[in-house]
């Protein structure tokens, strides 16, 4: 029997965590039609350019690419249309106090499968400046030195 709090990520958005500072991450279903979740088990996702935005008291996600699924025919969506997010109306008032701030937007960080049903991670972002990019670039580069040290020395020690 599976588990209903079983978590299998379909994909990650790591473009997000690069370009915007994660303040806060929220859960939100996603409705999608039949042969959207079948390209979704294939793997066939992209949330590369995607944003989120609250119209009328509802959560759309944009620019979020499902691509069509092969046996689909007739009931294919169109890949690139709006997807509704599916939150509690008290959490979707509250993030929109928080987007009306400056400089902060909603991206979805992650897709995933907990259980039967198709969940999407929000992020409560802040946009990096160039040389925020450039520090987490020589961050990177640094620890990735220190590792192959570490793991050069510990080979040569026996």
């Amino acid at each position: 029997m599976v588990d209903k709090n079983s978590q299998k990520v379909i994909t990650d958005n790591r473009k997000a965590r690069h370009d915007y500072f994660v303040e806060e991450t929220y859960e939100a279903g996603i409705e999608l039609f039949g042969t959207e979740v079948k390209s979704l088990r294939m793997g066939g996702v992209n949330l590369k350019d995607s944003y989120c935005e609250i119209d009328g008291g509802e959560l759309f996600a944009h620019g979020i690419h499902i691509s069509p699924y092969d046996k689909g025919n007739i009931f294919n969506k169109d890949p690139l249309r709006p997807k509704k997010l599916l939150m509690h109306k008290r959490e979707i008032m509250k993030l929109t106090g928080l987007v009306s701030r400056d400089g902060y937007t909603l991206v979805p960080l992650s897709l995933y499968f907990k259980g039967s049903r198709v969940k999407m991670a929000l992020g409560l972002c802040k946009g990096k400046k160039l040389y925020d990019k450039r520090d987490d670039i020589a961050k990177k580069d640094a620890n990735r030195l220190i590792e192959r040290h570490m793991k050069d020395r510990n080979n040569k020690d026996y």
